[in-house]
């Protein structure tokens, strides 16, 4: 689960990171109250939405002028104005994709004299089982480009759970930022604040960039991101009341109350799949094909009809879907259920696009005798092969049912 820059800000102000003073704000005249508690002289103005590369991003509307998502104001009416423009509009990143993101509310934040900027972040390494923290002197930009044009300037280290952080690792830190002196000193604290906070609020990651060194010789973060592990938000229903949903998918917030595992994508074909693995292959072999898949839908291992029905809803929720495609290896799932769920879905919302059905494993023969009994125009396949041609061959033809 995401959250918003000033709500990350607010988690890690509790475990004592450096952090300025900022407010929310939903309107332009809470973008005023705010920045007249601060007091100025100088406010940034910042777009919240779930999306790294506001400052460089461009609002669609004309009225939102050209200055990007984050903006320095000098002046409580330049607030104001910058509210006016940016609540409401939609703001297009690197991250959002061309559609963009609707700015429903704001963090008015005190400005800071930055001398330099650097990168910071921690998340999981699964390979080592660790977490383990990424920094960087070139702070402030795509970290991505960093590691593609210069590897040589990303450090990393991970923390062994046995010891958790040793003052080694706040040196370690120090050094890769190069920071000295009682900068460095800074560092060794940031770093087990925030591993403290990363341990106590189950994140799967946490990233500062920039990670700012103000003219006054402190440390500050300027920017927060944060992610939590979704099936730990039990423990924490303070973090869990958090969650925006204008900024999620709608089919993935009714996908979550089913507890399926779906991500929207921007392809042509629906696909619903029980396994990971087998639904990634099902993505892949698509795309092989020559079409592209409009989601990852993991059903699992036992599923109840009820659940399958819900699952079929959703795919056939989505607009840009022209086919779709049911592969099922039933081990713990069985072949019926999957039958039955999806002709009780189809009976209620109907179907208007090709369906390609390939069912193998328990109870094979009894679901493909409930699909072939049922009347429905549905295309049967073989293999997954065989389903993966007949689905993207139907779509191509732009076929109906």
């Amino acid at each position: 689960m995401n959250i918003h820059e000033y709500q990350a800000k607010a988690v890690l102000r509790a475990f004592g990171v450096p952090i300025a003073a900022g407010f929310p704000a939903f309107t332009a005249e809470e973008a005023v109250e705010g920045a007249r508690k601060l007091g100025g002289p100088l406010w940034v103005v910042k777009s919240q939405i779930h999306a790294g590369g506001r400052g460089k991003g461009r609002f669609k509307e004309a009225t939102a002028g050209d200055k990007g998502g984050v903006r320095l104001a000098k002046s409580v009416d330049e607030v104001n104005t910058f509210a006016g423009q940016m609540l409401g509009a939609t703001l297009v990143t690197v991250q959002t994709g061309p559609h963009g993101k609707q700015v429903n509310r704001l963090y008015i934040e005190d400005g800071a004299t930055i001398d330099k900027e650097l990168y910071l972040s921690a998340l999981v390494d699964r390979q080592k089982s660790r977490v383990a923290f990424v920094l960087s002197t070139e702070g402030g930009v795509n970290i991505e480009e960093v590691a593609h044009h210069t590897p040589e300037k990303i450090h990393s280290f991970a923390v062994d759970p046995a010891t958790g952080i040793m003052p080694h690792h706040g040196r370690a830190a120090a050094r890769a930022l190069a920071l000295t002196g009682d900068l460095a000193k800074q560092t060794e604290s940031l770093i087990a604040k925030l591993y403290a906070a990363f341990l106590a609020k189950d994140m799967s990651m946490l990233e500062i960039n920039p990670l700012i060194v103000m003219s006054n010789g402190q440390l500050r973060v300027l920017d927060a991101k944060v992610s939590f592990d979704d099936n730990a938000l039990y423990r924490h229903p303070d973090i869990a009341a958090l969650r925006d949903e204008s900024e999620e998918d709608a089919k993935e917030i009714e996908a979550s109350k089913h507890d399926l595992n779906y991500v929207a994508l921007e392809g042509s074909i629906g696909c619903m799949v029980n396994g990971a693995g087998l639904a990634m292959a099902t993505m892949d072999i698509i795309k092989l094909y020559g079409e592209s898949p409009a989601n990852f839908l993991d059903v699992g291992g036992g599923a109840s009809k009820d659940k399958v029905t819900a699952a079929f809803k959703i795919i056939t929720a989505d607009p840009n879907v022209k086919g779709i495609l049911v592969n099922i290896f039933g081990g713990i799932m069985r072949c019926d259920i999957i039958a039955e769920g999806v002709i009780a879905a189809v009976k209620e919302v109907g179907l208007k696009v090709p369906l390609v059905v390939r069912l193998e494993g328990t109870n094979v023969d009894l679901g493909k005798k409930i699909i072939r009994e049922s009347g429905l125009n549905v295309i049967p396949a073989d293999d997954l092969d065989d389903a993966a041609q007949k689905i993207v061959n139907a779509v191509k033809k732009g076929q109906t049912v």
